[in-house]
């Protein structure tokens, strides 16, 4: 009887089926580091603005309060970015020749709003709320960072869903005092042994707060 396949076959097609695993390993590895990157999840980098706003400064400096330019971050889903007006409440009396600032009054002289770039952006199928979450005590610095230390915004957070799910599986631990929300410095709170425990577990019980149902798909995906 003839022999159909030669006596190296079996060796090659098992080579063959190895190196098909290593790739597909590899691609999994190369896919997974992807997902995590900066490039993917953009985390430290800067969307460019109209205008240069520095958080460094009108925060940390100055300690102008985020609800003065983020006026709906307690009231509505999403924050809100500044109007022409606010900007120009403060700018009218200082800084009103500053040519970095050209842009701001050309807007208050048009009428045209200035285009802002998010920088928190998440998907579209994903629903996002900011007033509840500031309403229990989840604050500012959580999210977006060290906004008091940015000389120009970048994302703090990737935002993906494992992100979100950590916090919504064990919500306790983010609770803090809601008339402090827009605090950035919570190094004193966070060095206090057990104030997580106590006032977070005691918070969650307040607000009726159910972890089981914060990680069901449609509080996220309606």
């Amino acid at each position: 009887m003839a022999q159909i396949f030669t006596a190296s076959a079996d060796t090659r097609l098992r080579a063959a089926a190895l190196l098909g695993v290593v790739a597909l390993v590899m691609a999994l590895v190369v896919l997974g580091g992807y997902a995590d990157s900066s490039y993917a999840t953009l985390v430290g980098w800067v969307e460019p603005q109209p205008v240069p706003f520095s958080h460094q400064h009108h925060v940390g400096e100055l300690g102008i309060d985020c609800r003065y330019c983020h006026a709906a971050a307690e009231t509505g889903a999403h924050a809100g970015l500044p109007s022409t007006f606010t900007c120009m409440t403060c700018h009218s009396q200082i800084w009103t020749g500053a040519p970095m600032l050209a842009p701001v009054r050309a807007s208050l002289a048009s009428g045209k709003p200035l285009e802002w770039q998010r920088v928190a952006r998440l998907p579209d199928y994903v629903y996002f709320d900011h007033s509840i979450h500031l309403s229990r005590g989840v604050p500012c610095v959580t999210c977006h960072g060290r906004v008091d230390r940015m000389p120009l915004m970048s994302r703090a957070q990737p935002f993906q869903m494992q992100w979100c799910l950590d916090c919504h599986r064990n919500p306790a631990l983010h609770l803090r005092p809601p008339a402090e929300i827009t605090r950035m410095d919570w190094s004193n709170w966070d060095e206090e042994p057990g104030i997580h425990a106590v006032y977070g577990e005691l918070m969650t019980k307040v607000y009726g707060i159910e972890p089981a149902k914060l990680t069901q798909c449609n509080m996220c995906h309606r």
